[in-house]
């Protein structure tokens, strides 16, 4: 059994085809935000698309721009998911807390049936698993099919990677039969973050099933800013987790970072088609600080 991490096969092709501006520092953003930088995803019919926000759960007013954010580029980018990679309610875990830092600021999603499915983060309460409008069907962890695009989403507890957890992923994986597997979780694998930096233990567990089993993409939190990763292993990791919370230039010099942003808050917008995964960073300010995409080859993996 792996200890609760802190706690207080297939090769890829990356396609960098976006460039990253400079970011305002995180005070008020422009009143209208989704103008400022083009979409860089380029909307295929048929395509899979959705939103990554982490550690997201504050209430307060910085959360909120990025909520604004989200409709307004909905707008144009019609996504139908958003992924929560923990840290979904600070403080108080009660109803008014469930209204105050999720149900009010994405009310607007809501009401326009974007579909939310939430990671438990180290601020989590375990009860979260039970609540409605997290679609986590009471488990700390689960899988789902993704309503296009040939892709399965893993959501894991990484706060508790027990044995029972890993035999139920590694059961999960090798029955899978979609072209695409992205995990996503709280603690990063791999990070160049100051404060936490990587969850190695972590790592030492997860990664031999992700190889052995032809994982593509894996999303995590935890770290207050975004960082992509170089491919580790063919493996696609990013952090995600600055919806709500900063931690201002925390991303240490690191050989693995293939782009970092620590000034502002962020989310993603991602799309897939076929065997291509696009991805668009955005910050706060309306500006797009990271942009690419992944192309998975049909062939299996070399494990």
């Amino acid at each position: 059994m792996t200890a609760p991490a802190g706690r207080d096969a297939r090769p890829l092709v990356l396609l960098l085809v976006g460039a990253l501006a400079a970011c305002s520092p995180s005070g008020a953003p422009p009143a209208s935000a989704a103008a400022t930088a083009p979409l860089a995803l380029p909307l295929k019919e048929g395509s899979l698309r959705f939103a990554v926000i982490g550690d997201s759960g504050t209430g307060d007013a910085a959360q909120k721009d990025i909520a604004r954010l989200l409709v307004e580029w909905r707008a144009e980018f019609p996504f139908e998911l958003v992924l929560m990679m923990g840290d979904n309610l600070y403080g108080r875990d009660d109803p008014r807390g469930y209204r105050e830092k999720f149900e009010e600021p994405y009310r607007a999603l809501l009401d326009a049936g974007v579909r939310f499915h939430a990671a438990l983060g180290n601020h989590d309460d375990p009860k979260q698993r039970f609540y409605e409008k997290f679609n986590m069907g009471g488990e700390r962890y689960y899988t789902f099919k993704a309503p296009r695009g040939g892709v399965r989403f893993f959501a894991l507890d990484s706060n508790y990677l027990d044995k029972e957890q890993l035999q139920w992923l590694e059961k999960e994986l090798r029955a899978a039969g979609e072209d695409w597997k992205i995990c996503f979780f709280h603690h990063p694998l791999y990070s160049s973050g100051k404060k936490h930096g990587p969850a190695e233990e972590l790592r030492a567990v997860l990664e031999p099933l992700f190889r052995k089993h032809g994982v593509d993409v894996v999303l995590q939190g935890h770290e207050h800013f975004y960082e992509r990763m170089e491919p580790q292993h063919e493996i696609h990791y990013f952090i995600s987790g600055a919806a709500g919370k900063l931690r201002r230039s925390n991303i240490g010099k690191s050989g693995i970072t293939a782009r970092g942003f620590d000034q502002d808050l962020h989310f993603m917008l991602v799309e897939i088609a076929g065997d291509e995964m696009y991805f668009q960073t955005i910050s706060r300010a309306g500006k797009t600080v990271d942009a690419g995409s992944i192309k998975r080859p049909p062939e299996p993996r070399n494990s």
